[in-house]
């Protein structure tokens, strides 16, 4: 921690007005001593993490930090603001601002140290500390911890409370920072079994075991919890401090599992036996959820742990006294769709979600494999694809063999593809049992040219044939070797003998009537074509109507040679999805008094996101006003799709937005048509905002023009 924050990097008298002043300023102080290469794409990375989510807490801290390629090592810069500035808290601006600087390839370690931290802000002596230091020294060394002496008394009372739990008080804002390792192993739970509370504290009136049962006799009521955040460093290990310390003046027993970017370590199934009640505070899914259930459960956002955690707490014993659980999930039915759904969902809600399981791990051997073979187009030319094998002719000075070998790692990676997306739908529907038939499956569709229609029925094929097997009554005898010997040869054995005999022709039949109608579109068939695909881009924002037509385009370029329609698609697919996020930034910067702070914030995010082709981008907006931001992002999408097939663009790379222009055919038109996408749903969007009627007098301060209070904005989604 030395290293990591020095009086260069300590601002007392931070003069910035917005956040992006503020972590501009600071960024500053980490070029000035090299911690960060390139000022702009880092605080691009920082604004892109505070669109996920207002890094302002309650207290009058903020803490903007994430992870950067622009960052050479680990780096905390502090400001102290006078006047005070919003990051988002719902107690109003901070002046207190961490600037948290991790390289993409932190270590454990290093991020250990940058949890610590976040823990020591939850003590309110090292903030009042902070907020009476008079020199910048001063101030980095308490950061440090190499100046206790403000927090001491902190310390000295939670010492006892700790002394069960450890060794050596673990206090992290009485103690340097670098003695942290309990947020290293990813629990705060030093032994297993162990409580983190004053255990000689009984809960008053508690009640409530898994089944809402009377707590034992003279022990405290016990809670484990599990904490998690997009980014991992910061409100991950706030949130496991509160709670703890929460806990502690409750009475109550609290074990937290933080699943950070560190990792984390699982806790002890005997502790999560013992637990009265379940606490999640998190933003990403909680890894092996299904641990928990059976137990009265708590289920909120990450910053609700941090903000509100006695709250929580007391609402965790409310649940356990009324005997309130969640469903343990019956046996043979823990499927990673049902695992991540909710009970009693219909069939076509669990049929998109096992396809959306399967185009999800496909999406990646697309972006790999595409962009591999347009750069091999780009550098070897369009005659690439008939170049001899590299490992029979690589000359290493010609541009031609390193071209042909970019292309021939790509078709490797296309040829994943079908196989991926069989086998991860028949795992969304089995689990790991359906992998092996599945990927058998989609493999003998590539063998018969069924291509990606093959690939779907042989991946719900797959899916059912083990889920059939699965419900059969095994001897006890036999079920050791069921998972590894007789599923996989059953199923695989159904599956095979289905598509090489009884489907896989007439599938191959609709995979090359598919093709030959797509190779015949011209005129105005491929404009209306454009468009409607340029509608479905737009209409959920990456949602599954925007991942089926991105799927439908990807399975036309995912061969050697795609034909040029099937290239024209996917241009008009990625230039449709690029426009809702660019028009909502376009929208904010032209008429930023039709939207709120939160919305201006996260329009300058969008430029960055809809030029990389993230659709998800235009979420926030859309989440906030969708009867006017969805119609008119799907009319410039519609426009957009209409005007890229019009003009012939075609793209062979499958993502990249405007990265990727050089490998577009007929470049300077496809831009005009994501210009005019952009600037008619703009247009639309400031039309309609304009329209609506004005707030009466007295609306709720800190909205644009008296318009809705901030406190109505939308919780801000999480990235992909």
């Amino acid at each position: 921690m030395s290293d990591m924050i020095t009086a260069e990097l300590v601002d007392l008298d931070l003069s910035a007005d917005t956040k992006e002043a503020a972590a501009r300023a600071l960024a500053e102080r980490m070029v000035a001593l090299g911690r960060v290469t390139d000022l702009d794409g880092f605080l691009a990375d920082v604004a892109a993490r505070e669109a996920q989510m207002p890094t302002g807490l309650d207290g009058g801290i903020g803490i903007p930090h994430c992870r950067s390629a622009h960052v050479t090592e680990p780096t905390l810069a502090f400001g102290r603001s006078a006047a005070g500035i919003d990051f988002g808290a719902a107690d109003g601006p901070a002046d207190l601002i961490f600037l948290i600087a991790a390289p993409a390839g932190a270590d454990d370690a290093h991020l250990t140290i940058l949890s610590s931290l976040a823990r020591q802000l939850m003590n309110a002596d090292f903030t009042s500390a902070l907020r009476a230091a008079d020199d910048a020294a001063s101030a980095a060394a308490l950061i440090r911890g190499e100046d206790d002496s403000a927090s001491s008394q902190g310390a000295d009372s939670d010492a006892a409370a700790r002394a069960a739990a450890s060794p050596a008080p673990q206090d992290s804002a009485a103690a340097p920072v670098a003695a942290s390792a309990g947020a290293a192993a990813g629990t705060t739970a030093p032994v297993p079994g162990a409580s983190v509370t004053d255990a000689s504290a009984p809960a008053p009136g508690a009640t409530g075991s898994a089944g809402g049962a009377d707590s034992t006799a003279g022990r405290p009521f016990r809670i484990v919890a599990v904490t998690s955040c997009p980014t991992g460093i910061a409100h991950t290990y706030m949130a496991a401090e509160s709670l703890e310390n929460a806990g502690r003046e409750a009475g109550v027993e609290v074990v937290v599992e933080t699943q950070g970017s560190a990792g984390f370590t699982r806790l002890d199934p005997a502790v999560v036996a013992a637990a009265d009640a379940v606490i999640f505070a998190h933003d990403v899914p909680v890894r092996d959820k299904d641990r928990f259930a059976g137990k009265p459960t708590v289920d909120v956002g990450v910053k609700a742990g941090i903000n509100r955690p006695a709250d929580l707490i007391a609402e965790a014993r409310e649940r356990a006294a009324r005997g309130e659980v969640t469903a343990a999930a019956p046996a043979g039915s823990g499927t990673p769709v049902e695992r991540a759904g909710d009970s009693g969902e219909g069939y076509g809600t669990k049929l998109r979600k096992w396809l959306m399981s399967g185009v999800s791990y496909m999406v990646p051997f697309v972006a790999a494999g595409g962009l591999l073979i347009a750069l091999g187009f780009a550098i070897g030319g369009y005659k690439i694809n008939k170049a001899p094998s590299v490992m029979d002719h690589f000359v290493w000075g010609q541009a031609d063999s390193w071209g042909a070998l970019l292309f021939q790692i790509g078709v490797v990676s296309f040829g994943f593809l079908v196989p991926v997306l069989a086998g991860y739908i028949a795992y969304g529907m089995a689990d790991r049992p359906g992998l092996v038939p599945g990927f058998v499956g989609g493999a003998i569709s590539v063998t018969i040219n069924a291509g990606f229609l093959g690939g779907l029925a042989a991946g719900l094929i797959a899916g059912g044939v083990v889920m059939a097997i699965q419900k059969v009554n095994i001897p006890a005898a036999l079920r050791g070797i069921m998972p590894v010997v007789v599923i996989p040869l059953i199923s695989s054995a159904i599956v095979g003998f289905l598509m090489f005999v009884v489907i896989g022709k007439p599938i191959a039949e609709a995979q090359k009537g598919l093709t030959d109608w797509l190779g015949g579109l011209t005129g105005t068939n491929a404009l209306l074509l454009g468009a409607l695909l340029g509608l479905m881009m737009c209409f959920d924002l990456g949602g599954p109507v925007n991942k089926v037509a991105y799927t439908f385009a990807t399975a036309g370029i995912a061969v050697a040679n795609p034909s040029d329609s099937a290239m024209k698609i996917m241009a008009a697919v990625m230039a449709a999805g690029m426009v809702p996020p660019l028009a909502m930034a376009l929208a904010t910067t032209v008429r930023g008094r039709l939207f709120t702070r939160a919305e201006r914030e996260n329009g300058k995010a969008a430029w960055v996101l809809g030029a990389s082709f993230i659709s998800e981008g235009a979420i926030p907006f859309a989440a906030a006003d969708p009867l006017r931001v969805i119609p008119s992002s799907m009319v410039g999408g519609a426009i957009t799709g209409a005007l890229s097939m019009a003009f012939d663009a075609t793209l062979r790379a499958p993502h990249g937005g405007i990265f990727v222009v050089p490998l577009i055919g007929n470049p300077l038109l496809y831009l005009v048509a994501i210009a005019v996408g952009v600037c008619v749903t703009a247009a639309l969007v400031i039309v309609l905002k304009g329209l609506r009627k004005p707030a009466p007098a007295g609306a709720a301060v800190g909205s644009p023009e008296g318009g809705p209070a901030a406190a109505a904005e939308p919780k801000q989604p999480v990235a992909a």
